[in-house]
């Protein structure tokens, strides 16, 4: 069977310039349903997947807790260096992007402070130990607690209380460079009523 030509653009010309609209071929890629089966609905399938995935959720926050746990001895034990430093970042930033998927929203606050801490940190080996250990703590506490009736109130507290100290630090140690500290310093995280 022959291939069809591939379509042309058009080309419409004005006095002073022309316009080339390239073809569409995603049109052909695309296929309609001319029938839509209300049962069929591939937003509900996805929410039906993710209830019954949920179950696993809190087990799969406490594997990615244990793994900020560990980066944060071996950092601890090592020293920040790029290895120890990534392994942190890169344990609490993954916490970031789950927790609300998880069902634990204050612990992406907690962890994006603990993310920013260390991104902003212009030497490495500045960054307060004891700063990390509060913010690792206070995301364990939170998802090993997370069934208190008060989880909210506890949270909310934790959360502006380490986002100011993280703040200040970061204001300090980027004093000199005013610019930058202008493009880090942020709007205060959401509290729990706005999660």
């Amino acid at each position: 069977m022959p291939q069809a030509k591939p379509a042309k653009p058009s080309i419409t010309t004005y006095a002073d310039h022309e316009v080339i609209t390239p073809p569409n071929q995603l049109r052909g890629a695309v296929s309609t349903v001319r029938t839509r089966n209300p049962a069929d609905d591939p937003v509900a399938r996805a929410e039906r997947a993710l209830a019954e995935l949920s179950g696993e959720f809190s087990g799969w926050m406490n594997e990615e807790c244990e793994r900020l746990h560990a980066a944060r001895g071996d950092a601890k034990a090592n020293g920040f260096n790029k290895s120890t430093h990534e392994a942190l970042f890169r344990a609490a930033h993954d916490i970031k992007g789950e927790a609300a998927t998880f069902g634990f929203p204050w612990v992406a606050a907690l962890a994006d402070s603990l993310c920013r801490l260390i991104e902003h940190t212009p030497d490495m080996t500045r960054i307060p130990l004891a700063l990390v250990d509060q913010h690792v703590d206070a995301i364990r506490a939170i998802v090993r607690e997370s069934s208190r009736p008060d989880i909210a109130t506890v949270a909310d507290k934790l959360i502006k209380k380490l986002r100011e100290v993280t703040e200040d630090f970061l204001a300090q140690e980027n004093r000199e460079r005013p610019d930058y500290l202008d493009g880090i310093l942020g709007p205060p995280p959401p509290t729990g009523d706005q999660f």
